[in-house]
């Protein structure tokens, strides 16, 4: 079939777009700008690429039109992150596509209830950004069931790979996490450390937007987490990757209100974000329904991030 990625260059995409092409799929990657994927793969060869500003042509409403143009079988949309942004596509692929994914998040369940957090689980998200990604996944739930409109949503974790940094055992991005581990120097962590994080290796994702196009009857007018086989504390996380660079995690603790004055705004920020929402999210559903099968746990998709990152200072 012809598969639309858009934002067919970022972290999902670089693994997702060869996944498809090797699959026998015509592929058109979308993105804003001409920037490679993040990793070189000689399929990209045979993928067409086609430069859309979204922002601006959803200002003058030619966004969905231009898609449309492309004639796509599939539309994978990677960078949707309002209400009126899906509503606007979605209203111009209604009856010219076989199937739509859309890309959510864990975040959608705000804080974490009963867990593993299963996909039956009510709303209740904090923050702009899952809010958003929660209305959006409402919207295109309730469209397909009351039109037959062909959409699926996966939610992925804290996605993690080579080329960026990971969300790190204290919650935020500072590589001085890191460094402090990799050096046998203590670490200070909120609380106890046994919030939790949810990584999953880009890969998996695109392994999942795979196998929901592969698994099309069991994968349309549903919701799927797309994580690790298991969430990790910030604790335990923090002694494994210690270990990892042959070393005794040293760590203390303090409370929230302690700890967060001991680091900038941003990270004490990135880490309350992190920390509240402590997900540990059920994988269930997408083994049954999808196949779906994860090849790293969220401490190999950590480490091998942290390598990459090692090897290009």
């Amino acid at each position: 079939m012809r598969i639309v990625v858009i934002g067919g260059t970022g972290h999902v995409g670089t693994y997702l777009v060869p996944r498809l092409v090797l699959d026998g799929h015509e592929v058109i990657s979308v993105s804003r700008s001409r920037r490679l994927p993040y990793q070189s793969d000689e399929t990209w060869k045979s993928v067409r690429k086609v430069i859309i500003d979204r922002d601006a042509a959803e200002k003058d409403g030619s966004f969905g039109k231009q898609i449309l143009v492309l004639r796509p079988d599939i539309v994978i949309d990677m960078i949707c992150f309002t209400l009126d942004s899906a509503m606007a596509l979605i209203e111009e692929l209604s009856g010219q596509v076989k199937q739509y994914l859309f890309c959510g998040t864990i975040w959608v369940h705000g804080h974490s209830l009963s867990v593993p957090t299963e996909e039956t689980q009510p709303r209740a998200p904090i923050g702009e950004y899952g809010i958003n990604k929660a209305a959006i996944e409402s919207y295109l739930l309730s469209y397909s069931k009351k039109s037959g409109f062909p959409a699926t949503i996966l939610h992925p974790g804290h996605i993690v790979g080579p080329g960026w940094a990971p969300v790190n055992p204290a919650g935020n991005f500072n590589p001085d996490a890191f460094r402090k581990l990799a050096d046998g120097v203590e670490l200070l962590l909120p609380n106890f450390g046994m919030e939790t994080l949810h990584h999953v290796h880009a890969d998996d994702v695109a392994q999942s937007f795979q196998c929901a196009i592969n698994n099309f009857d069991n994968a349309v007018g549903e919701s799927f987490h797309i994580v690790s086989p298991q969430a990790i504390t910030l604790r335990g996380y923090a002694e494994a990757i210690a270990s990892w660079y042959g070393k005794t995690a040293e760590l203390r603790f303090a409370p929230w209100d302690e700890w967060s004055k001991t680091v900038n705004m941003e990270d004490a920020n990135a880490t309350w974000d992190h920390i509240s929402h402590s997900p540990n999210c059920s994988i269930d559903k997408a083994k049954k329904r999808l196949n779906y099968s994860p090849g790293y746990s969220s401490l190999d998709a950590v480490t091998e991030s942290l390598a990459w990152l090692k090897k290009h200072n």
